[in-house]
């Protein structure tokens, strides 16, 4: 995963070498726009996902690892274009490195905790200081993944 983010990152970069307004377009794809995404944008995406987990659901899950990957690339193209790749690429690793210690049920349910308490916090610390949306929602997850791991390892 680090590779292709490298990757897709550098490429950007090649990508918008040669426009004017490549720097804001940059930012754009890398922190996104958490807050001007609007539902003509959302209805698209959310229809695709709803397709895709029914294809998971229906008949992909039989068929092997290879479709899990070409559906999950799907989704997180379709994501990245929503709010950006940093954020993606944070709801993806963080809440499953806070949870690694635990399993099944458990774990779904703290990572889908620390996911809306890194949210929910990154909006607020957001508005309060005028900083940048994703970016602060990257910080903010992380952060209470730290401390959500903490206490898994004191409990254990």
């Amino acid at each position: 995963i680090g590779v292709l983010f490298v990757l897709a990152a550098t490429a950007s970069l090649l990508v918008l070498a040669g426009d004017p307004h490549g720097g804001d377009e940059l930012q754009e794809l890398l922190v996104g726009q958490v807050l001007w995404v609007t539902y003509d944008q959302l209805w698209p995406v959310a229809i695709l996902y709803a397709l895709i987990l029914t294809t998971w659901y229906g008949i992909a899950r039989s068929l092997g690892p290879i479709w899990f990957y070409g559906l999950f690339a799907i989704v997180v193209t379709a994501s990245v274009q929503l709010i950006g790749v940093y954020l993606v690429f944070a709801c993806l690793i963080v809440p499953a490195l806070a949870t690694r210690r635990l399993s099944g049920l458990r774990r779904l349910l703290a990572g889908y905790t620390i996911g809306i308490l890194g949210f929910a916090l990154g909006l607020v610390v957001s508005a309060l200081s005028d900083l940048p949306t994703g970016a602060v929602i990257v910080w903010t997850l992380t952060v209470v993944a730290i401390v959500s791991g903490f206490m898994v390892g004191r409990r254990q």
